[in-house]
């Protein structure tokens, strides 16, 4: 197997990102950390004293100011836009606000054919215009030296939250109505695919490099009924992204039996949580595909040297093989010291003997 690092001059971290996510050759791997832009940063904990989630989210200013953050604090080599899944939400009718403790909570859940019905589907430009404006902003800071990430929620994940009304473990609410009212859950997953569609190609259009998708829930399904009632519209989003000239990332949780269908749906990028060995992981999903990941998030709050020997050992799994972006398996947990992230950071870029820029 040759190795993905080459000997040609250091890559900005937008060249490491994008080659990566094309399985070309990298100077060195590139790295990032979901949710970087927030929970070990002493200088965004300052901000959201002053300012709850969903305000910085929709002010482009506070958006622009906490996703470029990492950037300097931790020397990623991509930004990714401090948003939320549910921005969506308000544009289709739905009364949503964000607990920090509790999630995502919905004051008028979809229950029946009527209330889908009653969605509205607006575009992204109209709905969400603090989105797309706070990725200008951050692209014009950025220019080229870094990638730029843009979020939006799965189908399956947003479903849940819409239909559930509260976070809660099974979303056996959810998943009822699926079984059945497939007529009425397939209505739903429609209208969210079309708010989807629309929300990342202007996502694209506003400078994001790459999308990912976050599919937080999908862990709840077997292969099987994940086929049937998700697969098809994950195809369409994931589609829309291709078309409108990005790269895209699809990650989820807890899903080690759907790697297999979640590649197959077309994401430039599988990520993979901690529960898997990357490797075996990347033979299930095809070496055909990028992969993203995967130490777990909690290892850094163990001491550094645990911490070291986690992200090695990824790393020698890999092998260099072309393809790989270093993430945690899911997100920064709150209480991280952030000198550990600067030091995965430079951990993983100078795993090659070589000092990425």
């Amino acid at each position: 197997m040759q190795s993905s690092f080459q000997s040609s001059p250091i890559q900005t971290g937008r060249e490491r990102f994008l080659a990566a996510c094309q399985q070309q050759g990298t100077d060195a791997t590139p790295v990032w950390f979901m949710r970087q832009a927030g929970h070990a940063s002493a200088e965004y904990r300052k901000i959201r004293a002053a300012y709850d989630i969903l305000t910085i989210a929709r002010t482009p200013e506070l958006c622009s100011q906490v996703s470029l953050l990492p950037i300097t604090e931790y020397g990623v080599d991509a930004a990714v836009m401090y948003t939320d899944i549910i921005l969506p939400f308000p544009g289709m009718g739905l009364h949503a606000e964000l607990d920090p403790v509790r999630g995502p909570i919905v004051h008028n859940p979809i229950r029946t054919l009527q209330d889908v019905e009653a969605l509205q589907i607006s575009s992204a430009e109209e709905a969400t215009p603090f989105v797309m404006e706070a990725i200008r902003m951050v692209r014009r800071e950025l220019s080229n030296r870094q990638a730029l990430i843009g979020i939006a929620g799965g189908p399956f994940t947003l479903a849940l939250y819409m239909i559930e009304g509260i976070p809660t473990r099974d979303y056996s609410t959810a998943r009822t109505l699926m079984y059945q009212e497939p007529a009425t859950w397939h209505a739903l997953l429609d209208k969210i695919t079309q708010v989807l569609i629309s929300y990342v190609q202007a996502e694209v259009k506003a400078g994001a490099d790459a999308i990912q998708i976050f599919e937080s829930n999908i862990g709840l399904l077997g292969p099987v009924t994940y086929q049937q009632f998700v697969k098809p519209y994950a195809q369409k989003i994931f589609t829309a992204i291709k078309q409108a000239g990005a790269q895209s990332i699809h990650f989820g949780t807890g899903n080690a039996s759907l790697l297999a269908d979640i590649a197959a749906v077309g994401g430039d990028v599988i990520g993979v949580d901690w529960r898997v060995d990357i490797d075996k992981a990347w033979q299930e999903i095809g070496f055909e595909h990028s992969i993203m990941g995967n130490l777990d998030p909690t290892l850094l709050l163990a001491p550094w040297e645990t911490v070291q020997q986690g992200a090695e050992d990824i790393l020698q799994r890999v092998q260099q093989r072309p393809g790989h972006i270093f993430n945690l398996g899911h997100a920064i947990h709150p209480a991280t010291n952030p000198d550990y992230l600067r030091q995965l950071v430079d951990l993983v870029h100078t795993h090659t003997g070589r000092k990425a820029n």
